[in-house]
């Protein structure tokens, strides 16, 4: 389901006349003409057999108000199949809430869509049974129950492969707005992320603000009682008629428009040379050679920028410019001037790889820890030279998760302070411990002494934990003078999980 679903409830307010009936849904289907692109329809109904719903003590009664609205609402089989025939013809999908179990046989006889549970019934264990043995999806609305009870429900319908919408609901006719509770929805939302979670309202009709807010929070399912008033029938205090449900589409049609996409969004060309138009860009402090490799020491930052310029948000540690024409002191550096390389997306590439490897060794990682990445050759050989972390504690003792990826080799090292021991989790690992080669794979523990000059490879990836003493970062000693050269071998990610 790409669009919000709206679902409009009559209930009882086909006032047990199959003309007024139709003609409610026909209206109310004329009511959403010009929505087709935002939004998708469904029309409910509510079953109930009457003659085994109603005690036989109450039968007839008319000061019991639902007793009495009920029967006089009563309509056959017969009239209950003209109104699905009628919801089918006018493009619907077809919902219906059960209140008991002869109800969900009618559902299916009748060949309606959806089976929708009422607030009042989210408990009824017995029924819960008879509609999980439907072949239905179920959209059920929650009101007034617990989060154990939510909990219970459903985890009852995934377990049994149902498609689960759960409704925010108030069961207040018509609702104040004090009352909407519509936080309840990202609660929902961030407690059942299977699920799908919808708005549930009875509110006053002529309410427009809420269902732009329940958007807002992540309802994709929205329910609201609907009435065609006539001299005969008169509409009640939480049912919308046609105009009252034009309105209300078209307030959750702006509000769609405000929220925007789900995904990150992209900027217009005006924003961004809005943007463009603020940054400092990059200027030659002194001239530059055709087919140099610009340093640091080469360039300054200063605004205003100049169309087709390099920006200072474009210069980092992961971006290499080489000019393929001189650039005199004082101009600016454009991109038409050099060859640029950018590799922010090698980094993106090595996170996905080691996200990877930990998923095939179903190894946990601690939130939120941070990535490092050594590329003691630069970035450009990390396929060959290279190493993932993470620094789990680093007390008087320390433990870090280690990741190679297929192919890799970590270079010579050696470390006066601590001892370390490496146990194997995932993968295979090959290691020259002073000259001295052993294999390891998962399960196996080696432990490399102070002083001892060590060196490791994978063919396939691995993972393994590494246990020392306290780690110095000034400890680490490679043969290779010039990984100790180079500044820029590490490169540290908070957000990749």
């Amino acid at each position: 389901m790409t669009k919000p679903l709206m679902v409009y409830e009559m209930a009882n307010n086909h006032m047990g006349d199959l003309p007024h009936g139709i003609a409610t849904i026909r209206a109310i289907r004329e009511a959403c003409r010009g929505f087709e692109d935002d939004f998708d329809f469904a029309f409910k109904l509510q079953y109930r057999d009457l003659d085994t719903f109603i005690h036989t003590s109450a039968r007839g009664r008319d000061d019991i108000k639902y007793v009495k609205r009920f029967e006089e609402t009563r309509l056959s089989d017969d009239a209950f199949r003209a109104l699905v025939a009628e919801m089918d013809a006018q493009g619907f999908i077809t919902v219906c809430t059960p209140f008991d179990e002869n109800s969900v046989g009618r559902i299916e006889a009748h060949g309606i869509h959806t089976i929708k549970i009422a607030s009042c019934s989210f408990t009824d264990w017995p029924l819960l049974e008879r509609i999980a043995a439907a072949d239905k999806p179920v959209i059920a609305s929650t009101a007034g129950a617990t989060l154990d009870e939510i909990d219970n429900v459903t985890s009852f319908f995934l377990h049994r492969g149902k498609d689960l919408t759960l409704m925010h609901c108030v069961a207040e006719y018509p609702t104040p707005d004090e009352a909407l509770q519509v936080n309840q929805i990202e609660l929902l939302r961030a407690r059942y992320p299977g699920v799908r979670v919808g708005y549930s309202t009875h509110e006053s009709p002529d309410n427009t603000f809420a269902v732009g807010l329940a958007l807002a929070k992540g309802a994709s399912v929205f329910e609201k009682h609907v009435v065609l008033p006539t001299d005969k029938y008169a509409a009640n205090a939480y049912s919308a008629n046609p105009d009252q449900i034009r309105a209300w589409l078209e307030a959750c049609r702006r509000a769609r428009a405000i929220c925007g996409s789900h995904e990150r969004y992209q900027p217009s060309a005006g924003e961004r040379a809005s943007l463009h138009s603020l940054r400092r860009g990059v200027f030659a402090t002194r001239d530059i050679p055709a087919g140099s490799v610009i340093a640091a020491d080469m360039i300054e930052f200063a605004f205003p920028p100049v169309e087709g310029q390099v920006t200072a948000n474009e210069w980092s540690k992961y971006a290499r410019f080489v000019t393929c024409e001189a650039i005199p002191a004082g101009q600016p550096v454009r991109h038409a001037q050099v060859d640029e390389t950018q590799l922010r997306g090698q980094v993106l590439e090595i996170v996905t790889a080691v996200k990877a490897l930990l998923k095939a060794g179903n190894v946990v990682v601690p939130g939120k820890s941070d990535l490092e990445i050594s590329h003691h050759y630069g970035l450009p050989r990390f396929n060959e030279f290279g190493l993932t972390m993470v620094t789990v504690v680093n007390r008087e003792y320390c433990k870090k998760l280690l990741v190679m990826l297929p192919g890799q080799t970590h270079p010579e090292q050696y470390h006066q302070k601590k001892e370390e021991t490496f146990v194997v989790l995932h993968g295979h690992l090959t290691l020259w411990l002073d000259g001295e080669e052993r294999e390891a794979q998962a399960g196996d523990v080696i432990t490399v002494a102070r002083g001892v000059k060590h060196t490791f490879k994978t063919t396939d990836g691995v993972v393994f934990e590494e246990i020392s003493s306290t780690h110095d970062k000034h400890d680490s000693y490679y043969t290779d003078p010039a990984i100790a050269a180079n500044p820029s071998r590490k490169t540290w990610l908070t957000y990749w999980m």
